[in-house]
């Protein structure tokens, strides 16, 4: 049916939250260890972390405020049902659509400044929509953003996608990365997560960076090299200085010789939350191999405040030892709709 040319601000926004309520969209039984907000969340944040990912962003076609709200709404009108119960389908709003539906947007959802060192190819950058599709079968994820897409094609097209994956673990084991050491170790659990990554509606902010990295320049390093550009052993994570990877690291601990035993540069300690008055974001990093040397990480965070990234981000690239071995090529930002209770349309809060 189509919509009307002028759409109700509160008829828009209930649209909107019917795709982040969908079928495998919503984390409908909160855990009793979990402390999440009142509000249902979306899939695909807290839950262990599927083997693959296929992130997939689009751009709004439609021009005007009316033909662009009749196109979101036919759109998300269609992405109600989930492709298949085997995928996280994770909904974000990019800035820009806020714009051009002439809505007010989350006050902390702004695109970040640049960075030193950053090497951002556009056309991988951004996204009016930026969906993170999540399954333990690279195909089901590949199926998926093919129905959604087909559904979409009449008002959104594609602007990039990005497949990644992670190495074989046990389920209680944090990921390692491509230059095989863990990440991820010091993410919120529990009260942590209300604190830090959800909203008080069950919203929250994702960011995302795609950083290239030279593997081989880096494990060629000795281990020893390695471990100090990390801050932390290979073998098991532990911070430098501590033995088991869930030590608390000591920022101020000092060899014989008066250097500290985590060095100033590592990028442990420039990442560290106690530069941010304890603030974190959770973080889903994925690896991704697109052939050649374009390997690297995909960095997906999750946060209350995207602020804590521009902070984080900044001391990275200004002092961070790992620069040396990575460059970020692509990024995009978004607002996590609040997955609706039953009979109620959270779209409404999306002021």
């Amino acid at each position: 049916m189509t919509a009307p040319p002028s759409l109700p601000r509160r008829s828009l926004l209930a649209t909107a939250a019917t795709l982040a309520g969908a079928g495998s969209c919503a984390s409908r039984s909160p855990r009793p260890d979990d402390q999440r907000p009142g509000r249902r969340v979306q899939a695909g944040i807290a839950e262990a972390q599927p083997r693959h990912v296929l992130l997939a962003a689009y751009d709004l076609h439609a021009e005007g405020r009316g033909r662009a709200v009749d196109a979101v709404r036919r759109t998300l009108a269609a992405w109600t049902k989930p492709p298949t119960g085997r995928v996280t389908v994770t909904v974000a709003v990019g800035p820009d659509l806020y714009r051009k539906l002439d809505l007010p947007a989350p006050a902390g959802l702004r695109e970040p400044p640049g960075f030193p060192g950053d090497r951002l190819e556009q056309r991988r950058c951004g996204g009016d929509l930026v969906v993170q599709l999540c399954a333990g079968d690279p195909l089901v994820c590949r199926r998926a953003a093919a129905h959604l897409t087909a559904q979409a094609k009449d008002a959104f097209g594609v602007r990039w996608r990005q497949k990644g994956f992670l190495p074989p673990h046990a389920a209680h084991e944090t990921p390692r990365n491509l230059f095989r050491f863990k990440d991820g170790t010091e993410n919120p659990t529990g009260d942590e997560l209300a604190r830090w990554v959800w909203d008080g509606n069950g919203g929250t902010h994702l960011v995302y960076r795609r950083i290239r990295m030279d593997v081989d320049r880096f494990t060629a390093l000795p281990r020893g090299r390695q471990e100090e550009v990390i801050g932390r052993t290979r073998a098991d994570g532990a911070p430098l200085g501590g033995r088991t990877e869930r030590d608390e690291a000591d920022l101020d601990a000092k060899t014989p010789q008066g250097r500290y035993v985590i060095p100033a540069d590592a990028h442990l300690r420039l990442a560290h939350s106690r530069f941010d008055d304890g603030a974190r974001m959770l973080r889903r990093g994925y690896s991704y191999d697109d052939g050649g040397h374009d390997k690297g990480l995909l960095f997906i965070a999750f946060m209350r405040n995207p602020e804590l990234f521009v902070r984080v981000q900044q001391r990275l690239a200004e002092r961070d030892a790992m620069n040396a071995f990575t460059e970020h090529r692509a990024s995009a930002v978004g607002y996590v709709l609040p997955a609706p209770g039953r009979g109620e349309d959270l779209g409404d809060r999306l002021a």
